[in-house]
C-alpha cells in the first residue's frame, strides 16, 4: 500500500482545529487553527538550516493540499 503524502486530521478533544499530517520526510503535523507546526523528526543542525530554507516550501504545499481538499468537499 502506497500512503499519501499528506492526510487531513481532526480529534474531539480539539473541535476546533482540523490537522494536516506531512507523512514523508520531514514529517510534520500542521495546525490550520493556529499554524503551529510540530516536526516529528529529530533534525542536524544542518538539518535545521536547511529547514530554514524548504520548510515555508512544505507548509505552502500542506496549505495547497488543504484548499484543494476543501474544494473537493464543496463539490460534493
Amino acid at each position: 500500500m502506497e500512503l499519501p503524502v499528506f492526510l487531513l486530521g481532526n480529534n474531539t478533544d480539539h473541535p476546533e482545529d482540523t490537522y494536516i499530517i506531512h507523512l514523508e520526510y520531514p514529517r510534520f503535523v500542521l495546525s490550520i487553527a493556529d499554524g503551529n507546526v510540530e516536526w516529528l523528526e529529530d533534525f542536524t543542525a544542518q538539518d535545521e538550516k536547511e529547514l530554514q530554507v524548504e520548510g515555508p516550501k512544505f507548509i505552502e504545499q500542506a496549505m495547497a493540499f488543504y484548499e484543494r481538499e476543501l474544494e473537493r468537499y464543496e463539490e460534493e
